[in-house]
């Protein structure tokens, strides 16, 4: 097939000019090795140009390497996903649900019914050095504790004052303190650090010279001997750009969101998890552990499903695996098409920008579509919902500050609101809306969860957040 890199080239340009995006670098692979590498843009005040091996945070990207490593060691027969998770934390507990139904894969698969909560803000408010936002100020005011150790994460679990979601397997809801019990699992089966093992059996295998899994950015900056390394870039409420090197540091959630890493080395790790575990001819890693990570056990859908550590969705006759992430001056998103011996990266030293947008150009412009092709799984019916009055109410999100939606109903349509934003709510069958703004931008997909009449809970992405009233 025949990829018109160039038209890839000024779309990504344009695009990242028109959102004045700081830094960004981006990476495709395919069978016969790289196939387009950039980078956009500079890296830090200097205008030291981003390139392909600029050292960037994945953040949430990180995820799949700790499922990763899980996979290896339970191909190994060293522990199962199956595992419960006392075996490993005998005072682990979730709220109304017996201690032996939590199993490994329940938290690899974020539905083992723990409600969006707190303690990854307040880790960083409390850990990251210099950080004075006021989200960090009003997040130091209401933490119980430090936040820095996993008994902490575990006992905060054990003790959540927010409802259960559900049974293990019930409802999927994105959980961190899911992941960060899972890294310190691995450290227990394997007997080493989580850290030392991706080392030894991921980054260095993969070749992936200038990855590193880290708590504070000090081996990453030890990898930057050449100082190839990103600043970070958030914007205040004027718009202006702030400029600084405060990575965050969130201790218990190291293997959530810390491994610092390149869009080659990334484009690398992706290919050899679509080509089932070969990369440049050698076999890094057992076919049986990618199988194990996003295989025929997990259904395939035009909605995204959660396999371990990665979304899996079906797109144009392709199987889509991938990832988000996001913290302070970090946007991501890579991915790959399943055995189809390609990948994709897109790193970004800001926060808060849409990484997935450009890395679905990419997709689009690699499989031979055009570069707008849509990747929009629900669709709006011409019907309207029959019923709005049972999902009207008001759901809230623990995770870091509150945060409210209300669904109000207006004769036969619903109209929601968060934060200072009013979209319109879109039906698309079952109780599954689009949400979209004035400027008829798609901006929030809401699925609604009816029990005895009532809507009890409100998935937005990837987080339920639950009726109050």
């Amino acid at each position: 097939m025949k990829h018109n890199f160039k038209l890839l080239d000024t779309i990504l340009e344009t695009r990242i000019r028109e959102k004045h995006l700081p830094g960004v670098a981006v990476s495709i692979r395919g069978p016969e090795g790289i196939v387009f590498e950039k980078g956009y843009g500079y890296r830090d005040k200097e205008k030291h140009p981003v390139d392909e091996h600029t050292i960037m945070g994945i953040a949430s990207m990180s995820k799949s390497s700790v499922t990763l490593a899980l996979a290896l060691l339970a191909n190994e027969r060293k522990c199962s996903f199956d595992d419960p998770v006392i075996t490993y934390f005998p005072d682990f507990r979730i709220p109304g649900t017996p201690k032996e139904a939590v199993t490994l894969r329940s938290l690899a698969m974020h539905t083992a019914g723990i409600p969006p909560m707190e303690p990854l803000e307040w880790s960083i408010a409390l850990n990251t050095p210099g950080r004075d936002t006021l989200l960090a100020r009003e997040m130091r005011k209401t933490a119980p504790d430090q936040m820095n150790t996993i008994e902490q994460i575990i006992a905060y679990i054990a003790h959540c004052p927010y409802p259960t979601l559900g049974a293990p397997g019930e409802y999927m809801s994105y959980s961190n303190e899911g992941y960060a019990v899972l890294s310190y699992i691995v450290d227990k089966v394997a007997g080493y650090p989580l850290e030392q093992f991706l080392e030894d059996r991921v980054f260095s295998p993969l070749g992936m010279k200038r990855t590193v899994l880290d708590k504070d950015c000090s081996a990453a900056k030890i990898l930057a001997s050449d100082g190839n390394i990103t600043s970070l870039w958030e914007r205040d409420s004027n718009g202006t750009f702030i400029v600084d090197n405060s990575w965050s540091i969130l201790p218990p959630f190291r293997g959530c969101a810390c491994v610092k890493s390149t869009a080659h080395d990334m484009a690398r790790y992706y290919q050899c998890l679509s080509n089932r575990g070969m990369l440049d001819g050698i076999q890094s890693i057992p076919e049986a552990v990618c199988e194990m990570m996003t295989g025929l056990s997990f259904p395939l859908s035009d909605s995204p499903v959660y396999c371990y550590g990665l979304y899996k969705r079906l797109w144009q006759g392709h199987t889509i695996c991938e990832h988000s992430g996001g913290l302070h001056g970090v946007s991501s998103h890579g991915g790959f098409l399943l055995n189809e011996n390609c990948s994709f990266t897109v790193l970004c030293n800001e926060g808060d920008q849409d990484a997935e947008n450009l890395c679905q150009v990419m997709y689009n412009i690699y499989t031979g579509h055009s570069p707008d092709e849509s990747h929009e799984w629900l669709h709006p019916r011409q019907s309207e919902f029959s019923e709005p009055h049972i999902l009207a109410g008001t759901y809230i999100c623990h995770e870091g500050e509150p945060v409210v939606l209300t669904v109000l109903t207006d004769i036969d349509r619903l109209i929601v609101r968060k934060a200072d934003t009013e979209y319109n709510a879109l039906f698309c069958g079952s109780t599954d809306f689009l949400c979209r703004t004035e400027k008829n931008e798609y901006a929030l997909r809401l699925h609604f969860y009816v029990r005895n009449g009532s809507a009890w809970g409100c998935r937005i992405s990837s987080r339920i957040y639950t009726r109050i009233e």
